[in-house]
C-alpha cells in the first residue's frame, strides 16, 4: 500500500502535481494536494483548456467547469459556465462543504463566487483571443466544424491517512455554443471517489462520457476488485463499442483511476498523457496507448523530445499562432 499518490490527466498536471506530491510527502491532506495542484494548471496562460487563457465559446467568452469531491465524506461541490472568476476549482470545493446548493450554474455561480469573497479576474488571454479569430476565419473560408480541443484536467490523490479526493475544472469544449456544459463537473460521469474503493475521473468528448456514467463504473469494478487499470481500460472499451454499435461512432475517453491502496491506472481509446506520482516516483509524465483487440493499454515514459515539442508548441510567439 503506497503511503500517499496523485495522478491527473494531461502534460499540462505535471507543474501542479510536482506541487500537490510536496503537499502529500509531507503528511498533507489530499483535498488541498488536488486544489492547489489543479489552481497550478487554471493559473498558466498557456493551458488553453482550462482557467486563465483557456478557449472560449462560440461569443469569444471564456466559461469554465469544475468540481471537487471528498472521498471521506463524499461531499461534492461543482460549477458551470462561471464567467469571469479565478481558480473556479477553489469555488468547486467551498460549495462541497455546504448541505445544499452544492452545484451552481452561471450567474448564479458568480454571484456565489463573489458573496465568498473569491478573485475577479478576466480570463481571456491575448493569446486566447487571437486563436478564437483565427478558428473564426478557418470555419468561414474553409467550411470547418468550429469545435475542436476538450482537455480536463483531472485530479486524483490519496494521503497518509488513506483518505481520498478528486478534483476536475476545464474550459469546455473550444467554440462550444454559449452554456454548454460537458461532463466534468457531473458527478459520476466526469469524476467520481469514495474511500472505500477509489477514484476515477475522465477527459475527453464530453457530449459521449455524459452517455454513461464511466467514472462511477470504474470506481464499482475497483470496488469488485479490478485493478485500477483494468477498471477503468475495460470500462472506456466497453463503453465506446457500445457507442460505435448504437451511434456508429465514439469520441476520445480517457479515464485515470486509483484504488484505495494508492495504485494507479489508466483507461483510454486514443493516445493520451498523464502525470502520475508516489513515494517512490517523482512525477513523470506518460504516454498511454490502447491495444487493439484488447482490455490492456500501452504505458510509457514520455521521451524528452515530446516534453521539448509540448513546450516548444505552447509557448509558440503570439505572431506565429
Amino acid at each position: 500500500m503506497k503511503k500517499w499518490a496523485m495522478i491527473a490527466t494531461w502534460r499540462m498536471a505535471v507543474e501542479g502535481v510536482t506541487l500537490g506530491a510536496d503537499i502529500l510527502k509531507n503528511g498533507g491532506k489530499c483535498q488541498d494536494a488536488v486544489e492547489r495542484a489543479i489552481m497550478e494548471v487554471e493559473d498558466y496562460p498557456f493551458y488553453k483548456s482550462v482557467g486563465y487563457g483557456g478557449l472560449p465559446n462560440e461569443v469569444c467568452e471564456v466559461e469554465l467547469d469544475a468540481a471537487f469531491m471528498d472521498g471521506k465524506t463524499l461531499s461534492i461541490g461543482a460549477v458551470a459556465g462561471i464567467k469571469d472568476y479565478k481558480n473556479p476549482v477553489c469555488i468547486a470545493r467551498k460549495l462541497s462543504a455546504d448541505r445544499f446548493n452544492i452545484f451552481l450554474v452561471g450567474e448564479g455561480a458568480e454571484a456565489y463566487a463573489h458573496k465568498n469573497g473569491f478573485v475577479r479576474q478576466n480570463m481571456l488571454t491575448e493569446r486566447a483571443k487571437k486563436t478564437w479569430e483565427l478558428r473564426m476565419k478557418e470555419i468561414t473560408e474553409k467550411n470547418l466544424s468550429p469545435y475542436d480541443g476538450h482537455d480536463t484536467v483531472c485530479m486524483i490523490s490519496i494521503d497518509s491517512e488513506k483518505d481520498m479526493a478528486a478534483a476536475t475544472s476545464t474550459s469546455g469544449l473550444f467554440m462550444k455554443k454559449r452554456g454548454r456544459v460537458g461532463d466534468s463537473p457531473v458527478s459520476g460521469s466526469g469524476f467520481y471517489v469514495d474511500n472505500e474503493a477509489g477514484g476515477a475521473a475522465a477527459t475527453g468528448l464530453g457530449e459521449d462520457i455524459m452517455k454513461g456514467c464511466l467514472s462511477y463504473e470504474t470506481v464499482q469494478r475497483m470496488k469488485r476488485g479490478m485493478s485500477p487499470t483494468e477498471a477503468a481500460q475495460s470500462a472506456v472499451t466497453e463503453f465506446a463499442e457500445q457507442l460505435k454499435k448504437r451511434r456508429g461512432h465514439a469520441g476520445a475517453i480517457s479515464v485515470v483511476a486509483m484504488n484505495n491502496k494508492g495504485e494507479w491506472g489508466i483507461g483510454t481509446n486514443v493516445e493520451f498523457s498523464f502525470v502520475a506520482a508516489d513515494p517512490d516516483n517523482e512525477p513523470k509524465v506518460y504516454l498511454a496507448n490502447p491495444i487493439e483487440g484488447s482490455n490492456e493499454v500501452k504505458i510509457e515514459i514520455a521521451s524528452k523530445e515530446y516534453m521539448e515539442n509540448y513546450k516548444r508548441n505552447i509557448q509558440k510567439p503570439l505572431e506565429e499562432i
